[in-house]
């Protein structure tokens, strides 16, 4: 486990270097931050969601509270870039495994295939120090 968390940290510093991260690179910082698997979750109307790569989202329920969904498929590569995305739950009141997310302005829906909690907090914090590693290395120092 120690291993894989480090090269996690390592892929993420090769990306803070050269500015933004790529897709593989921000999915290893939220999987490393990310609890265990949960089948299902209380839906409420989420405040924003963030296309990690086109299989996974994190879903931002409120400030403090965050989800990485794993999908079925690519259907977000099919967004367009829309700010907005669809969320198809059966249940109303619960967004579970086999609902769908479903990509604005395209006829496409994947299932959710894995809801994991995200550590908000401890994802920030890896996120601010590694944006002060990358800048202590652009420097020089």
């Amino acid at each position: 486990m120690k291993s894989i968390t480090a090269a996690a940290a390592a892929l993420v510093l090769a990306g803070c270097a050269t500015g933004r991260l790529s897709d593989t690179q921000r999915l290893a910082l939220y999987q490393q931050h990310a609890g265990a698997p949960v089948s299902q979750i209380r839906y409420r109307d989420p405040i924003g969601w963030d296309r990690i790569d086109d299989q996974h989202v994190v879903l931002q329920m409120r400030p403090n509270e965050s989800w990485l969904l794993r999908l079925s498929g690519p259907c977000l590569q099919w967004s367009n870039g829309s700010p907005f995305l669809g969320l198809s739950s059966f249940s109303g009141m619960t967004l579970s495994l086999f609902d769908k997310v479903i990509a604005p302005g395209s006829q496409l829906s994947c299932m959710i295939q894995e809801i994991r909690p995200l550590d908000v907090k401890a994802l920030r914090a890896a996120e601010k120090a590694l944006r002060g590693k990358a800048g202590a290395q652009a420097s020089g120092t």
